[in-house]
Parts: C-alpha cells; structure tokens; sequence
C-alpha cells in the first residue's frame, strides 16, 4: 500500500452557499440507555461544518436525543421491548436516506435482530455513502458473507476489540498483530474505507494509507469514538471522498483532543470537550 502523508482540505464555502450544499448528514443509532452516543455524533457533525444533521433513533429515547441539542432534528423510529430500533424501522430509513447524503450508524444502536435488518438493508443500497461504527460493527460481525452484499460506498471504523471480531467474520486465518496489514486486508477483502482506531489511527482503501500523528490517551473515553464518526460524516458530506474524508476526521478529531487534553488535562478529558475543541481544531 502506498503511504499518503498530505492531510486534504476542505475547498472554502461559496459566499451564496445555503445548508443544503454543505452537506446532510443522517445519524442512525441510540438505544435505552445509550441515547448519548447518537447525540454525540450529531454535535460533532454540526461543528464539523455539515449543513443539516439529522438523528434517527428509537422513539422512546427521541426527547432525549432532541433536548440534548437544539440544532440538529430528530427521528423517530420504530422499537423493540428492549428499547433497540425494531425492523420496522427499515421502512422509515430506507426513505431517509434519499434525503441525506450520508447516512452515519450505529452509536449507541447495541446489536439485535432490528439493527441487523436494518443495517442489512443499508449496505445493499447502490450509491449510498454510509460510515459504520460501534455496534453496526459487532453487528457485521455477527453476519456471516455480509462483505458480499455491500453495494453502498462505505467507511468503516472499528477499534482493536471491533476489528477483532470483524475479522473473525471475513477469515479463516490469524488476525495478524500488524495493525497496518489488519486493515489493510479488511479493506481489500470488503472494498470499503477502514478506520482502525487506536494510537496511531489508521487510515486505508486498500491502496493507500495514512497513519495519525494527532490525538492523546485522555480520548480514550466513552463517547470520543462518537464524536470521530459525526466529524467524519460531515467532511464526507461537504464533498471529501471516503478516504480523505477519513483522513482529515482522524486527524481533525486529534487535534480537537490535543487541545482539549492542554485545556483540561488527559485524566479530566471528556468526549464532550472533543466537540468544544473542534472549531479551534478546524481554524
């Protein structure tokens, strides 16, 4: 695989641009008791410049969801008993996502047969730029040959315990300890856009990769893995390609957390300081 080092950039905004051309990102997610992650995702969406988020999440969580922030709209969806988006939801979402133009899941989603059907449904969509992470991820893993009915243009972002298990899904050899040839083959193998997080988050399609300089071990919190998929989709939304979409998430994301971890200090740090620190990240 080829090293990519140049970090890409966002082309500056036509001065009669309107929050349609900037992008609208759609974040799918959330469950009883993990309704913060989906709310995490959309923060960091807007403060990553996207012109319109939406956050679909089970109904029962949705006033909590809407009250967390005023700026993004919400979605309700159908539920299960244990308060999980139930399949019913497809019908709702396969709609949305016409209306987005990036579709970002699995924050807070947990794994049941609901996340499954619907995520399922997701990746057979041709031409649907969709980010997968948390338990959409344990949620592929659990679905075996699922890598040959993706039809969507997808970014996937697992850390080491997800890539672990997605692995298991994909092979039947050893996970190898490289991380550069975990995701190098994970990439190949499904055709997406890898994110493998960790200390030195890596970036790859297959062909190309980038390694991070960015980022602390005060982000190793609950939530910051969030906030890096909302940054993600929205640079993909505002016309950055998977790869330097991702690219620029991770590196963006580390700056945020350099920065955070100056202000508070590495053990105080929090997911919600990312998301304060991303617009003087981003200047």
């Amino acid at each position: 695989m080829d090293k990519h080092v140049e970090i890409p950039k966002l082309s500056p905004r036509a001065a009669d641009g309107h929050k349609g051309a900037f992008g609208k990102i759609l974040i799918v997610g959330g469950s009883l008791g993990f309704s913060g992650a989906a709310a995490l995702s959309g923060k960091a969406a807007l403060r990553s410049g996207a012109g319109l988020v939406r956050v679909a999440v089970p109904q029962g969580i949705l006033p909590i969801v809407a009250a967390l922030d005023p700026c993004y709209t919400t979605i309700p969806l159908a539920e299960d008993a244990d308060g999980k988006m139930a399949s019913e939801a497809a019908g709702v979402l396969m709609e949305q996502a016409k209306l987005n133009d990036v579709v970002a899941f699995g924050p807070g989603a947990g794994v049941g047969a609901g996340v499954r059907d619907v995520l399922l449904e997701l990746v057979q969509i041709q031409g649907l730029r969709l980010l997968v992470d948390a338990d959409g991820l344990n949620t592929l893993a659990g679905c075996k040959g699922w890598e040959a009915k993706v039809a969507a243009s997808v970014i996937l972002t697992p850390h080491p315990g997800e890539m672990a298990r997605l692995w298991k899904s994909l092979f039947r050899k050893r996970i190898p300890e490289n991380r550069l040839d975990q995701a190098g083959e994970v990439a190949q193998k499904t055709k997406t856009t890898v994110v493998l997080k960790g200390a030195g988050t890596i970036v790859t399609d297959g062909v190309r990769v980038y390694v991070n300089t960015t980022g602390n071990p005060g982000m190793a919190t609950a939530g910051a893995g969030d906030v890096l998929s909302g940054v993600i989709a929205a640079l993909a939304g505002q016309g950055l390609n998977d790869f330097d979409a991702a690219v620029l998430g991770v590196y963006v994301h580390g700056v945020a957390g350099d920065m955070a971890a100056r202000d508070k200090g590495q053990i105080s740090l929090i997911a919600t300081d990312i998301v304060d620190f991303l617009p003087k990240a981003f200047s």
